[in-house]
């Protein structure tokens, strides 16, 4: 019903900028909030941020300053813009979608996940 397609991942220095973008299709009627979430080896999923389908945002504390999170609506896709990476901030980096959609004659809304895109910052 909902899909998301996660890109930009892949590795780079430390100090240095990536782009994410998470791409929503389906039968999608509409999507409330969507965020990015990581996780690194051994470690529980954690939220990075979150944006409301106003606009308003939410950041750990870990990456205020350093990272930006943004979406297109008329696309249905946000952004994570993420700059000044530490070597911490490797990990899979997770999309997530809360959506609204109908399929079958019903409308259901859940959350739904990306298949992850991978972030490795080193030298």
């Amino acid at each position: 019903q909902v899909q998301l397609v996660e890109s930009g991942g892949g590795l780079v220095q430390p100090g240095g900028s990536l782009r994410l973008s998470c791409a929503a299709s389906g039968t999608i009627v509409s999507i409330n909030n969507m965020g990015w979430y990581r996780q690194a080896p051994g470690k529980q999923r954690e939220l990075v941020a979150t944006i409301t389908s106003g606009l308003s945002t939410n950041y750990a504390d870990s990456v205020k300053v350093r990272f930006t999170i943004s979406r297109d609506n008329a696309k249905k896709t946000v952004y994570l813009q993420m700059n000044s990476l530490k070597p911490e901030d490797t990990a899979v980096y997770y999309c997530n979608a809360d959506a609204l959609s109908y399929s079958g004659g019903l409308y259901r809304r859940q959350g739904y996940w990306g298949q992850g895109t991978q972030v490795t910052v080193s030298s």
